[in-house]
Formats: structure tokens, C-alpha cells, sequence
């Protein structure tokens, strides 16, 4: 039998306390698929393009804490 939410008493956690534990979740699949790396080679090397990129001309960008103010903001209606 498969394991359910009720059965391993996940239904009781705080909506909060889900997050986190689908982001454990998701981060030992990750650690299980490539262990010792979230990222491989090519993932990697594409990331640092985007961080000198965002580096070299940070007005082209749009900051998390803005998104996510912004974002609250307009659900919070």
C-alpha cells in the first residue's frame, strides 16, 4: 500500500510546515539523482553566465524582494 498524507500524519502540518518538507523533499531527490551536485556541468556554467550577466548590467533586473512584495501585494486582495 502506497503511503497517503493521512497516513504518515501530513495532513496535520501547518500549511508552512508542508512547504518545508517538500523542499526536503525535493532537495534528496536531487542529492539521490546527482549526489555531491544539485547541477551539472552545463546547468553550472549556464548559471554563472546569468549571474555575470545580471552582475554586468543589474538594471535590467528586477530584484526577488520587489517580485515578491509586488506579488503579495496583488494576491493579498
Amino acid at each position: 500500500m502506497a503511503a497517503t498524507m493521512e497516513s504518515l500524519g501530513l495532513d496535520r502540518l501547518s500549511p508552512d510546515e508542508k512547504l518545508a518538507l517538500a523542499g526536503q523533499l525535493w532537495d534528496s531527490v536531487l542529492v539521490a539523482k546527482q549526489p555531491g551536485s544539485f547541477l551539472d556541468d552545463e546547468q553550472r556554467a549556464e548559471l554563472r553566465r546569468r549571474i555575470a550577466e545580471a552582475e554586468a548590467t543589474p538594471d535590467d533586473y528586477v530584484k526577488w524582494k520587489d517580485v515578491l512584495a509586488d506579488t503579495l501585494k496583488r494576491f493579498s486582495k
